[in-house]
């Protein structure tokens, strides 16, 4: 069974082939974030770890299992049309920048207008604690979920599937293997945790204390939200969603969990205007990484003529970026 040949056209190859690519992306993510969260909590009663150390254990733990594994099965597999996506180390800084600053000020932009409602109300901010607060976090939120998840979902579980399939199953499918992959790692951290003697989260869908169901449609659109950065036009584009992902982590935190965590700033919002919200600005930000790749994508491949000196036409071809 193939597709249909051409620039841009999803590549002839096996269908179950391409889903068990993105399936195995999905398993090493899952089998990282389990393995790692329990190992590094092993690790962190075994050295006496604390605080801020005792968070960035597990999180270097999980990058260390998951990066290198889907990087050598990338590098073992036959060449295919579409790239991880990490790009030239030299455009990564600019790339992950790109995802932080569309996400913040999309955040900010609807977050302004649910202010202005009166659905949200500040605290009054601590700008050196919120500065630390975003640094530290931002490193633990890279380690631990934004760097494994990007590469192992939106890099080979994308890829794998775009390789067979067209844009859209290739963003639904990578989305349904990552709404997988948070259960699948509570049974993996469950396992572990036994074998190493540290108590384990209960296993479920969703993270003790939150509703199933509204934690899968925000994980959803979160998905839908990280694909449309990962397509967006540029070099490197995953680490586009890896700031998008570091971003919304970022945002998040301070607006629903600022006073818990210390973060010197924080907001009261009311539980059906924080879903509004929360799933308004993720809206905002994918439209905004859709409309920057239909934008180019629309010039690409057009013919402008152009009159030169001898009266004859210059044929000019508009380029884009996206890979």
């Amino acid at each position: 069974m193939s597709t249909t040949s051409g620039r841009g056209a999803p590549a002839p190859g096996s269908a179950v082939r391409a889903w068990g690519r993105a399936l195995l992306g999905g398993a090493v993510m899952a089998g990282a974030l389990g393995a790692g969260n329990a190992l590094g909590e092993a690790l962190a009663r075994t050295v006496g770890a604390e605080g801020y150390l005792r968070q960035l254990l597990p999180a270097v733990l999980v990058s260390t299992l998951a990066v290198p594994v889907v990087l050598l099965l990338w590098a073992g597999r036959p060449a295919g049309p579409r790239p991880l996506g990490l790009g030239p180390l030299s455009s990564a800084p600019r790339a992950f920048f790109r995802g932080v600053a569309v996400t913040v000020s999309c955040a900010a932009v609807v977050l302004g207008v649910g202010t202005a409602l009166g659905w949200v109300r500040w605290s009054e901010p601590d700008p050196a604690a919120l500065a630390m607060f975003l640094v530290r976090n931002a490193v633990v939120a890279v380690l631990l979920e934004a760097l494994p998840e990007e590469t192992t979902l939106r890099g080979h579980a994308w890829a794998s599937l775009r390789d067979r399939f067209g844009r859209v199953p290739s963003a639904l499918g990578t989305t349904a293997v990552f709404l997988l992959v948070p259960a699948a790692s509570t049974v993996v951290q469950a396992g572990v945790s036994r074998a190493v003697g540290v108590p384990a989260p209960p296993m479920g869908l969703a993270p003790a204390g939150q509703d199933p169901v509204a934690y899968l449609v925000l994980l959803g659109v979160f998905g839908l939200t990280l694909v449309a950065a990962r397509t967006a036009p540029g070099p490197a584009p995953l680490w586009t969603a890896i700031g998008t992902h570091v971003a919304f982590l970022s945002v998040n935190r301070v607006l629903f969990e600022g006073a818990a965590r210390g973060a010197g700033w924080s907001a009261e919002v009311g539980p059906d205007h924080a879903a509004v919200l929360g799933l308004g600005y993720l809206a905002v930000t994918a439209t905004v990484f859709v409309g920057a790749r239909v934008v180019p994508s629309r010039g690409r491949g057009r013919m402008q003529r152009r009159p030169t000196g001898n009266g004859q036409s210059q044929i000019v071809r508009h380029s884009s970026y996206l890979r």
